[in-house]
């Protein structure tokens, strides 16, 4: 997954303003504790870090 689309991705599930916040702020644990910004610096695969964004959030299926 492109970062675009993965960013794309998270406007459409969080709302544009709210998903960087969210991105910065919210520790994920199955990243073991990273934020999205932590991990995707860290070069943790894309795709990687959108499936553990929509495990934590609970996701409707929609946003796989």
């Amino acid at each position: 997954m492109r970062l675009t689309d993965f960013w794309d991705r998270m406007e459409q599930a969080l709302g544009a303003a709210y998903a960087r916040s969210w991105a910065a702020d919210f520790h994920v644990p199955s990243l073991d504790g990273r934020t999205v910004d932590q991990a995707l610096s860290q070069g943790i695969d894309t795709q990687t870090v959108w499936r553990a964004v929509h495990q934590t959030l609970d996701l409707h299926p929609k946003y796989r």
